[in-house]
């Protein structure tokens, strides 16, 4: 089962933290840093699969990884799971990145963070491989595009605040306010600039 998926640059610096199981946060962040010390002081021409540190679970838990350009996928199981089986998934799952990306780099894991968490979640979920089939998870993902642009959700939200900010300056402003017995004029607001 796996227990942690991890994605950092060359400098240590996390761009994806994924805990199938529950830690408290302090010791979630000792297990970061140890697999980060693990993975980035292994040399590139060693396999690409370590055991465990202590705080993972000893022996018992494998960390396997890829270095990809500036990328580190790193997967982190019990000893149940195949190395070579992640080696593969992680090689499907860059894959797949990269053909919803067209060249996936670290600047689309920045900005689009949401997407990638949705193509992680459709590959693994509760500690279990769902898929790997590259050709489903990628109309997957277009189909979950297609969903959000036609509703106008959240990435028509900056549009739709922008529009309306330079739209404030258009409202008219009423010149006569009447409250019944009481007749309010309101001076226009381009008299005083």
């Amino acid at each position: 089962m796996i227990q942690v998926i991890l994605v950092f640059n060359n400098h240590g610096k996390l761009w994806l933290v994924c805990f199938y199981q529950r830690f408290p946060e302090e010791i979630q962040q000792q297990i970061i840093q140890e697999i980060l010390h693990l993975v980035l002081k292994w040399d590139d021409n060693i396999c690409n699969f370590l055991w465990g540190g202590s705080l993972i679970g000893g022996s018992d838990y494998k960390v396997v990884y890829r270095h990809y350009d500036t990328l580190y996928f790193v997967f982190c199981g019990d000893s149940s799971e195949s190395e070579l089986g992640i080696l593969d998934l992680i090689q499907d799952l860059v894959e797949t990145l990269d053909k919803c990306f067209k060249n996936v780099c670290e600047l689309d894991l920045i900005f689009h963070m949401d997407k990638v968490r949705y193509i992680l979640q459709e590959v693994v979920m509760g500690r279990m491989v769902l898929e790997i089939n590259m050709n489903e998870i990628v109309a997957q993902t277009e189909g979950q595009n297609r969903l959000e642009k036609s509703e106008g959700g959240l990435s028509a939200a900056p549009a739709r605040a922008v529009s309306t900010v330079k739209n404030i300056g258009r409202l008219e402003m009423p010149r006569i306010i009447n409250t019944g017995d009481l007749n309010i004029k309101v001076p226009n607001p381009s008299q005083f600039v």
